[in-house]
């Protein structure tokens, strides 16, 4: 059998075409996955570079559905500057959406904060309840301390924006 410069040609082109569909796709893909990134609520977050509760909230944060710019530093400027009184501080501070977030807030409650957009100055989580998102490593055995979500109004005080009750651990 005897291969003609036109059989090169389209087998040249039938190895290049796979390669070229794949380029085209994530070419066409790129915008989409910019979309999801955007779509995402951007979030600022300042606090201690080796804090690892800190650290786990952010991992909470991003598995939430943020998108999460750390700053290594600068928590207690950042509480001062958004408002945060110093009684409701914690071990971090955030902003989401004009929003101060101030220690262990879960992720579905800021989303409620961002959906209801209530005129407030944000909300915050005292202390650092164990059983709250980034204090709820291993090492606490499952325990889930009570603790509230509180909403922090623009005078400063505050009120009860979600419960979260004390839960044992499951026995085995």
């Amino acid at each position: 059998m005897q291969i003609t410069s036109v059989d090169m040609v389209s087998r040249r082109m039938a190895l290049r075409l796979p390669l070229a569909a794949l380029a085209t796709a994530a070419l066409l893909t790129q915008p989409l996955r910019a979309l999801a990134r955007s779509s995402q609520p951007q979030i600022t977050v300042w606090k201690d570079p080796d804090c690892g509760c800190c650290q786990d909230w952010v991992k909470h944060l991003e598995a939430g559905g943020f998108q999460v710019k750390v700053n290594n530093g600068g928590n207690t400027a950042a509480r001062t500057r958004l408002g945060v009184p110093d009684k409701l501080g914690s071990s971090h501070t955030a902003l989401v959406g004009g929003y101060a977030i101030e220690g262990h807030v879960p992720a579905r409650e800021i989303h409620r904060l961002l959906k209801e957009r209530p005129s407030v100055i944000g909300l915050a989580v005292p202390g650092m309840p164990v059983g709250s998102p980034g204090m709820d490593a291993p090492v606490y055995g499952g325990r889930k301390d009570p603790y509230d979500v509180l909403l922090i109004n623009r005078d400063g005080s505050s009120r009860v924006y979600q419960a979260y009750p004390s839960q044992s651990p499951a026995k085995s």
